[in-house]
């Protein structure tokens, strides 16, 4: 079934002029679907393990998250494959939530470039992933004013951290067309659901009514990789995942994400990580990119 691609409209609570929101992993809201909006967007998982896909970017994450992302960056939701209890906290603002002319003052300066960054998707880590949890943690019991307070405390200390990787997820944001999203979608779950066994590139052209050829350049122009790329990129996220279980062995490993061939599967490894599946088990790094 085919979930439909959704611009998602996010109104502000009464007195607010920003949106606070928190999910625990009871919680049956947090479906994947390929969404995107004007606003910015903090997203804090407090721990776990799991996938993001943010425009063209796939990336695996372990011990929770801290992103920020830009406006209309296209992403699935992120904790379907968080496996462990955890809570997430999200925080969605427009630029100008405080006025147009907000970030024009020069105590804002910081804050302005990390918005600027955040274009590309921003990835936290070490000791300010840590506090600004906490900070966000604090907020869900805060009155409007005092969240207000920590909110612009917390863009102050992300836009100060040096912890922190660009995501270059710049996707699909300078355009973003409902047909495309609706095909990016279908070909999403499409792999999601085929990854382990065969994805097809026939099927997929046909997922997006297209004839082969076509659909090759379609692919490579939206997302600036083959569809094959795509396919081993996901694969290989799914990978660095099972890889943090140190019962499974790297033949396992690589039968389990969808390669028959385990030299084939070290050497897209290798390609997308830099890593080897061995030398990245035993240094499990945060980002794959």
């Amino acid at each position: 079934m085919s979930m439909k691609a959704a611009l998602e409209k996010i109104e502000p609570v009464f007195g607010n002029s920003f949106t606070l929101r928190s999910f625990d992993e009871s919680d049956d809201c947090n479906h994947p679907n390929w969404h995107f909006h004007p606003e910015y967007e903090i997203v804090y998982i407090s721990k776990g393990k799991g996938k993001r896909h943010i425009g063209d970017h796939i990336s695996y994450f372990e011990s929770g998250d801290l992103i920020f992302l830009g406006p209309n960056l296209p992403h699935f939701g992120f904790t379907e494959e968080v496996f462990e209890a955890h809570t997430e906290i999200v925080v969605q603002m427009k630029e100008d939530f405080l006025g147009p002319d907000f970030l024009k003052k020069p105590e804002m300066q910081a804050i302005k470039q990390l918005f600027q960054r955040s274009r590309q998707g921003l990835s936290f880590s070490g000791p300010v992933k840590d506090r600004v949890g906490e900070r966000l943690q604090a907020m869900l019991k805060q009155d409007n004013f005092d969240r207000l307070l920590t909110l612009l405390h917390i863009l102050q200390e992300m836009a100060e951290a040096e912890d922190y990787e660009m995501l270059n997820a710049s996707g699909f944001a300078l355009e973003v067309n409902t047909q495309d999203q609706d095909r990016i979608e279908a070909i999403y779950q499409y792999v999601q659901h085929n990854f382990k066994d065969e994805v097809n590139l026939d099927e997929a052209a046909r997922l997006a009514n297209m004839t082969v050829p076509a659909f090759c350049r379609y692919f490579k122009k939206l997302t600036r990789k083959t569809f094959s790329q795509f396919v081993n990129e996901f694969r290989i996220a799914h990978a660095c995942r099972l890889l943090g279980d140190d019962s499974m062995t790297i033949a396992a490993v690589s039968f389990e994400s969808g390669f028959n061939n385990l030299s084939h599967f070290n050497r897209q490894f290798k390609q997308i990580t830099n890593l080897s599946p061995r030398a990245y088990r035993k240094n499990i790094r945060k980002v794959v990119s």
